[in-house]
């Protein structure tokens, strides 16, 4: 399971979106402004304060950055398993 928790105007979370649906996987998008979600409570679900922030299989990774590099590096593969 795959969650990135985004804004609407963030392009690098558009970025990752892209990405993720690119390898056909599904994802869910969680909006923290939609949701009223602070960068602080981001922080503590996610361990980052910026968008996006993305979690895989409960394990948080990071922003688009991570997620392009594990892709490019064979990680994101293996974690998807």
């Amino acid at each position: 399971m795959i969650k990135i928790y985004s804004t609407s105007w963030c392009a690098p979370c558009q970025s990752a979106k892209r990405l993720l649906e690119q390898l056909n996987q599904t994802y869910q998008e969680i909006d923290i402004e939609e949701h009223g979600i602070s960068r602080q409570d981001l922080e503590k679900l996610t361990g980052g304060a910026t968008v996006p922030q993305i979690i895989i299989n409960g394990n948080p990774i990071g922003g688009f950055d991570s997620l392009l590099k594990m892709n490019q590096n064979g990680t994101l593969k293996e974690m998807l398993k």
